[in-house]
């Protein structure tokens, strides 16, 4: 075999950090040492993966095609490390989720996961959809956890779970006594929504089709528990998941209210990978966990 893995890794934080320096730092290599890996394994090959533009490395098309194979070879090595040391084929495991689902549905998984006796660890990041689906695409996360619609050609979409959004305000709000909101209810009203870029806001202007330039936004969050403390003030009306208001609708804090029945909220969650990454055994059993939490 002409390449090594060392090669190999040096190669992928190259293409990460588009630069040597940090390439070698997040290997715990010198920066010489890092330089003449990839230097080899190019020169072994007589191909160039990288366009040189001063100190930043850029990927050219050769690069962009070898970098999936490259990680998925590489994360089979990783698992196979982890099977030989550990006797078991459940290993780390680098997981995206949006707010919603990351905030109140991952930890509990994340707590049946690391729940064996290798206690595998978990590493989470809570972000957009949009910058979970980057992030994924980009092999810097094993698997993501989205609330939003995605067209993304690199990566499978798979199916989870569903949900559906809520349209809630404070319990002194005049609307809270009303049985079911109008459109015009819908227009007059002051709203506090997520931002643009999550699945909340898409699947809420989905439901909103037809009034959104007559919606009156006094403000534009990102965070669920901001928002649900900006409704308990009365500063406006809010419509976030379900999942994430039972608690609040249990204590009295807040209250949900209900639309006309041709505004739909509802949404599914899915699982998001990359279509050329290795789908180990640890990707398995997370999905397997999370559809058991419904």
């Amino acid at each position: 075999m002409k390449y090594t893995f060392r090669q190999l890794e040096v190669f992928l934080a190259a293409a990460h950090f588009q630069n040597i320096t940090r390439a070698a730092e997040s290997l715990a290599m010198s920066q010489s040492a890092a330089s003449s890996a990839l230097k080899e394994l190019e020169s072994q090959f007589d191909i160039k993966l990288f366009d040189r533009v001063g100190k930043r490395l850029q990927l050219n098309e050769l690069g962009r095609l070898y970098r999936p194979k490259v990680e998925s070879l590489l994360a089979q090595a990783g698992e196979l490390e982890q099977a030989f040391s550990h006797h078991t084929e459940v290993g780390a495991l680098k997981v995206g989720a949006t707010l919603t689902i990351g905030n109140y549905l991952a930890v509990g998984v994340m707590a049946q996961y690391m729940n064996s006796p290798t206690q595998p660890r978990v590493s989470l990041e809570v972000a957009n959809t949009s910058t979970i689906a980057r992030r994924v695409s980009d092999f810097e996360l094993d698997i993501g956890l989205i609330e939003g619609e995605l067209q993304a050609p690199e990566l499978e979409v798979i199916p989870w779970r569903n949900d559906e959004l809520v349209i809630f305000c404070s319990p002194d709000h005049p609307l809270a006594s009303k049985r079911g909101l109008t459109d015009e209810d819908l227009v007059s009203a002051t709203w506090i929504a997520r931002e643009q870029g999550s699945g909340t806001r898409q699947t809420f202007e989905r439901g909103m089709h037809g009034l959104l330039p007559k919606l009156n936004i006094l403000l534009e969050l990102e965070h669920t528990e901001a928002i649900k403390r900006a409704v308990e003030a009365n500063l406006g009306i809010g419509c976030l998941s379900k999942v994430c208001l039972e608690d609040a609708f249990r204590r009295g804090a807040l209250v949900p209210l209900q639309a006309a029945a041709h505004r739909r909220f509802d949404r599914q969650f899915y699982f998001i990978l990359h279509k050329q990454k290795y789908k180990s055994a640890g990707i398995d059993r997370w999905m397997e966990l999370c559809r058991k939490l419904g």
